[in-house]
């Protein structure tokens, strides 16, 4: 493993995400899920909650989470994404956890990092998201992530017509005609990318366990500098094999 097949690209090009399956080896799975224990348990969420609760780790990434990126074959496949443009080296980590039961459908999308957040005001846009599935998530309504085929083109060509500075006017989301949702399904392993401009959202969790997803937001090399060219074209830094 190492390379997306052409299949997988055409799917991501298209629909703007593709899940990757058995990326990850068990031993490395069984290590990070040990790790967010230990974080649950110092930073545990108030008793009693259900739903969504968040760990966020700066760098340099912790142990078993990072490993995750470094000695699995993700980092491999993520770049082979964008090559010949190289990934940097993320500066964080999002652990997503969704406590059961969590009856929730999420009324529309939103696009992560809008708000400026950098030191030169720039928004906190990146290239793509890996999210590395550690619990199972292969049925609906088991904390899985919600996404909207397709949209990250749509998104693009609003930008195009109103101006890469309108991203941080159109929270939550852009005012596009939207499809229909998908629930992604994964097993634990699997790793999905998505683009940073898909529409998604949080849904709910009726399985008999939280759900542990690590999500990592990966950007090219260059890519602060020319983040307004690449909002306005969906597929710069994606280029066809």
């Amino acid at each position: 493993m190492g390379m997306l097949t052409q299949e997988q690209r055409r799917r991501f090009r298209e629909d703007g995400y593709v899940v990757i399956p058995g990326v990850v080896a068990q031993d490395l799975l069984d290590a990070a899920r040990e790790q967010i224990a230990e974080l649950t348990e110092r930073n545990p969420p108030p008793e009693g909650h259900r739903g969504h609760y968040s760990h966020w780790l700066e760098d340099p990434l912790p142990g078993a989470l990072g490993d995750l990126l470094e000695k699995s074959p993700a980092f491999e496949v993520a770049s082979s994404l964008t090559a010949p443009r190289r990934i940097e080296w993320p500066s964080h980590a999002q652990v997503a956890l969704t406590f059961p039961p969590h009856l929730h459908k999420p009324g529309g999308p939103h696009v992560d990092g809008i708000t400026p957040t950098e030191d030169d005001g720039r928004p906190g846009t990146f290239t793509f998201l890996a999210g590395f599935l550690l619990t199972d998530q292969s049925h609906d309504d088991m904390g899985n992530l919600w996404v909207w085929p397709g949209t990250h083109l749509a998104a693009a060509g609003h930008l195009r017509a109103h101006g890469p500075d309108a991203l941080v006017e159109s929270a939550p989301y852009f005012p596009v005609d939207l499809p229909e949702p998908r629930q992604v399904h994964g097993q634990a392993g699997d790793l999905l990318l998505a683009h940073y401009l898909l529409a998604h959202n949080t849904g709910g969790n009726l399985a008999p366990h939280v759900r542990e997803t690590v999500y990592f937001r990966l950007q090219t090399e260059g890519h602060r500098a020319r983040w307004r060219d690449v909002l306005q074209d969906a597929l710069a830094e994606f280029p066809a094999a």
